[in-house]
């Protein structure tokens, strides 16, 4: 168990899972640290992605180190024509976490999570933990146990 607590780590440590809480000693500025200072390449960083889809429906995606998303396959999975990213406000309010602190663990209330295939290809990996400059990481097994993720093709595959 860690000394520093979020909900993230709370529910976790209440499922038994084991992770380790990495807090960074300096402030961050890039995936690329991120992933340095863990011991880990860029692609084991998830970052978690808030998108509206309408008034009050809120989604997230989790994507693979620096990849972003196709606006284009996202918006086709999902069958809808508009959809845009959540406010900094909407954020917090919807997930209970500050932006770029996000975890997909502990959410202040259920959502649909849609997780880029590509974040299943390394046995560890490493997301949002809750509080700015630190991350989770764990087996990616055990966070695919916690969170119940729909996989598929969510890149942006050009450049």
């Amino acid at each position: 168990m860690s000394q520093v607590r979020t909900p993230a780590t709370d529910e976790l440590d209440h499922l038994g899972l084991p992770y380790k809480l990495f807090i960074h000693t300096e402030p961050l500025r890039s995936i690329e640290q991120a992933a340095d200072e863990r011991g880990l390449q860029v692609e084991q960083i998830i970052r978690s992605l808030l998108f509206r889809t309408s008034k009050d429906t809120y989604l997230m995606v989790l994507m693979p180190g620096p990849s972003q998303v196709s606006w284009q396959k996202l918006r086709q999975y999902l069958g809808v024509s508009r959809l845009t990213t959540a406010t900094e406000d909407e954020v917090r309010q919807v997930t209970g976490y500050p932006r770029g602190a996000v975890s997909p663990i502990g959410l202040t209330q259920p959502m649909r999570i849609l997780g880029d295939h590509e974040i299943c290809k390394h046995e560890v990996v490493s997301l949002g933990a809750g509080i700015k400059n630190a991350g989770i990481i764990m087996k990616r097994d055990d966070l695919l146990r916690v969170v119940e993720i729909e996989l598929g093709e969510f890149r942006n595959l050009s450049g």
